[in-house]
């Protein structure tokens, strides 16, 4: 892993990044030789550059969009070749329609179907090759985690997911204290000796502490030094499961950890920046969406009459009260005795146009006002309603802390977590916002944004 503005990104993300970076700029003018060999005609090299540049970065955002880079990606062979040939369609249509309202960069149907021909080609052999290698053990991270207790079998759990497993190849777990083995007991290790003779002697490249009670001789802090000093890298298990799931773990969390580590950085200069982000994207939505929103409050007032807006009063930034608007997808008096009730999946008070407002995120729009206004951000934790706050901060630890920035139309959470309806779920959820609070930057913004369209584009997470 790789860390990159506070964001860890995977080697084999980046690999495939770097790869078809490079066979998405060279796609254009391999077309164009391909298309005009034979002709004395030829278009100009500005005009193959300016192509192959707009090829490169609408290709690279469109497979984003369609989660082709996220590294947690294992829908199977089939889901890779539907998506990888969507986005092509999608990249041959975006620079038609570029062509259009651009007519001086006019390349040609024909150079342009060559160069999606050969992109496409040249994507789908790199990924096939990268995908086969990534299983090869010789290329995985070498590990040992310390300690067989809880803690260690929630690594345990992280390390059996398929994405992690591509990469990291667990060597087994060293039992420090304690009689009660929590992990899988074909991967305890029973060797005798220090620590560094183990590390030496299984080639290990990273040591994961998983032990709870650290006092007394329960660590072997010099040890755990000269493995360090030999070149392994040593993590604490908070900051493996930040590195790994994108999130700050509550169950192996503690106060000097959150005091202590990089991150939960606030400023005039990145709140000025944040604002000037959310104006321009917000804006930009409006313009895009406008049709749209105008065309959904056509279709909720046939469905079910008024009000079309739906308005709550939700938790923002420092805990102050704010209304908040979407558009209403549920029955008119929802909530007829005043109770506020969880979203269940499958609910009944759901109508029918507001079941796919939902899926894809179309009830979401009127917040832009709100974003607009100052009380959202457009990246951000979403904004919960205080009768649930006061539970939950009662109930799960540092859950105050989500209130530390304005809430987000979308966030972390939103792209990693379903929805949340119950108290487990908000934990769930916690864990992510927790983690875009202390590393939030332009940079995860931008990449949350692009992990938001593959949510609205296969229905992910709504409810």
């Amino acid at each position: 892993m790789i860390r990159v503005f506070n964001f860890y990104l995977s080697k084999g993300v980046l690999l495939l990044l770097v790869l078809e970076s490079l066979l998405l700029f060279a796609a254009i003018p391999v077309g164009v030789e391909s298309r005009f060999q034979d002709s004395i005609w030829m278009p100009s090299m500005s005009t193959i550059g300016s192509n192959a540049i707009l090829f490169l970065c609408l290709g690279l955002a469109i497979m984003s969009a369609f989660g082709l880079y996220r590294r947690d990606f294992d829908e199977g062979l089939g889901s890779m070749l539907f998506r990888v040939g969507a986005s092509f369609v999608l990249i041959l249509l975006s620079m038609a329609a570029l062509y259009y309202l651009f007519p001086e960069i006019h390349l040609g149907r024909g150079a342009l179907g060559m160069a999606c021909l050969v992109g496409l080609a040249a994507v789908l052999v790199v990924r096939t090759i990268v995908f086969r290698w990534s299983d090869l053990d010789i290329l995985k991270h070498r590990m040992l985690v310390l300690g067989t207790g809880t803690r260690a079998a929630k690594a345990m759990e992280l390390l059996h997911a398929v994405d992690t497993r591509r990469r990291i190849h667990i060597v087994g777990f060293l039992p420090l204290q304690g009689l009660h083995h929590f992990v899988d007991h074909s991967l305890i290790l029973t060797e005798q000796g220090v620590l560094p003779e183990i590390v030496d002697k299984y080639q290990i490249d990273e040591i994961v502490i998983a032990v709870r009670e650290r006092r007394g001789g329960g660590l072997p802090v010099n040890d755990l030094l000269e493995c360090k000093l030999k070149g392994v890298h040593v993590i604490e298990l908070s900051s493996f499961f930040e590195r790994e799931r994108g999130q700050v773990q509550l169950e192996s969390l503690n106060a000097s950890w959150m005091v202590l580590s990089d991150g939960f950085q606030q400023g005039f200069l990145r709140d000025v920046g944040k604002r000037l982000f959310d104006l321009v994207t917000s804006l930009s939505l409006l313009v895009l969406t406008l049709p749209l929103m105008v065309l959904a409050i056509a279709v909720i007032v046939m469905e079910s009459g008024f009000p079309v807006l739906y308005r709550q009063e939700r938790v923002g930034l420092g805990g102050k009260i704010f209304t908040i608007y979407k558009f209403r997808s549920m029955v008119q008096n929802a909530e007829k005795d005043g109770a506020p009730q969880w979203a269940q999946a499958g609910d009944a008070r759901v109508t029918k146009f507001g079941n796919f407002m939902r899926k894809v995120r179309i009830d979401e729009l009127p917040q832009i006002f709100n974003v607009l206004r100052g009380d959202m951000s457009f990246v951000g934790p979403r904004p919960e309603r205080p009768f649930f706050v006061d539970q939950l901060i009662e109930q799960v630890p540092y859950y105050a802390a989500r209130h530390s920035i304005k809430p987000g139309i979308t966030g972390w959470a939103q792209v990693r977590y379903p929805y949340g309806a119950s108290l487990e779920d908000a934990i769930e959820k916690l864990q992510f916002d927790l983690y875009y609070v202390k590393n939030h930057t332009l940079f995860l913004d931008l990449l949350i944004m692009f992990q938001t369209a593959q949510v609205v584009l296969f229905g992910k997470g709504a409810r």
